[in-house]
């Protein structure tokens, strides 16, 4: 989530590109209000940054319905004008056929990259709504765009993501908020450390052979999306490495 001129804020904003947005934010002069599970994350990011603009924190788990309002009916009166949200949230667990996937790692893909989305979403629209402003960033993934083998309920989630990030549009096309989506191709975050539960190795042999995205390049897309005029909206942007043709097509050297 993020403000132009009172306030502004990222979530998640503990690692990858929610930090790297934040970061790009505040060299923008946007006040931040930047959130995720880690307080130890957002206290040193929140040091980082925190001489530039004004920083809230908050933590808070995207999968706790109660806590996500909690904390942001919480914020302050100055930081409580939310007029950019950025939904950055999202996790892949485990690369299985539909087979032999874990039914917890369904679960936790579909909390946190679909009904994570939606809780954060629904706390910070009404106050959009009533100013008669905002812009939202959703962010997606390639996956969202195309399934991949072993993909199947990642690619599911995303694929809402790309269907809430449509229908979030048309319905609040008559508010005054624009509404868009990223979406990127191989990205080197701790996304693959997590999918592959800690196994470094496997992980990094995802972005072998090329130079892939970096969380500082999203940042950078976000940033411009964010600044256009007024009149301008980027709907829906996809985004991938030049080795990258698609999902499976990579040119590793």
């Amino acid at each position: 989530m993020f403000n132009t001129h009172e306030n502004s804020t990222n979530y998640s904003a503990t690692s990858g590109i929610g930090r790297s947005t934040a970061i790009a934010f505040s060299k923008l002069g946007y006040n931040l209000i930047i959130c995720g599970r880690r307080k130890d994350a957002l206290e040193q990011l929140k040091a980082e940054v925190g001489t530039e603009v004004k920083v809230a924190t908050l933590q808070f788990d995207v999968r706790n319905r109660s806590e996500v309002f909690e904390q942001i009916n919480s914020l302050s009166q100055e930081f409580k004008n939310i007029d950019i949200l950025v939904n950055n949230a999202g996790n892949a667990h485990g690369l299985e056929p539909i087979q032999k996937g874990n039914i917890d790692d369904w679960d936790a893909m579909l909390d946190i990259n679909v009904k994570g989305l939606l809780y954060v979403s629904k706390a910070v629209i009404p106050g959009m709504i009533e100013r008669k402003r905002g812009h939202i960033i959703n962010v997606g993934s390639t996956a969202g765009k195309e399934v991949y083998p072993n993909g199947n309920v990642y690619c599911a989630s995303k694929f809402a993501v790309d269907a809430i990030n449509q229908g979030m549009r048309i319905d609040l096309n008559k508010t005054g908020i624009k509404v868009g989506a990223v979406n990127p191709g191989l990205t080197k975050t701790g996304f693959s450390n997590v999918r592959f539960k800690g196994d470094d190795n496997r992980a990094e042999k995802v972005y072998e052979g090329f130079e892939p995205l970096m969380p500082e390049d999203i940042a950078q897309i976000i940033s411009f999306m964010v600044t256009v005029p007024q009149h301008v909206n980027i709907a829906d942007l996809t985004v991938m490495p030049s080795a990258q043709a698609s999902s499976t097509i990579v040119n590793r050297k």
